[in-house]
């Protein structure tokens, strides 16, 4: 399973939102947004990450990938950053211990460009306001 995320906020902080755009093994697409309220753009690209950890294990998915652009999420997860920002600490150990239930975990970083999708939803999200959307379908070959 696939998924890209990304987070959104509008002051820094400000409204914000997450997405998802995920793929799964069977070719079927879920795309994911969720408004978080007043928060920074950090916690909401964790709460994307979040989102898509919990989701790919209600799938029943064992190799999942991330792919974010940003870069701090993913050299945190990667321990190649420090989590230093007491709101994130909770946020990056429950990430953590979600990432771990899967026999094949890895993330990585793209572009802004290669992240559209996800950008899409996540800022659908702080537009609607809307706490949670959730859309599936096929994906057509």
């Amino acid at each position: 399973m696939t998924a890209f995320v990304d987070g959104a906020s509008r002051g820094n902080p400000g409204p914000a939102g997450f997405g998802v755009y995920m793929t799964t093994d069977s070719g079927e697409i879920i795309e994911i947004c969720g408004y978080l309220g007043t928060t920074t753009n950090n916690v909401a690209e964790y709460a994307g990450l979040l989102e898509a950890l919990s989701v790919a294990r209600e799938e029943g998915a064992t190799d999942v990938e991330i792919i974010s652009d940003s870069l701090l999420l993913v050299n945190q997860m990667l321990g190649k950053f420090r989590v230093k920002h007491e709101n994130l600490i909770p946020l990056y150990k429950k990430a953590q211990r979600l990432a771990a239930q899967f026999p094949r975990f890895t993330i990585r970083h793209t572009l802004r460009a290669g992240n559209k999708e996800a950008d899409r939803l996540a800022n659908l999200a702080v537009d609607r306001g809307e706490t949670r959307c959730v859309e599936r379908r096929r994906e057509h070959r």
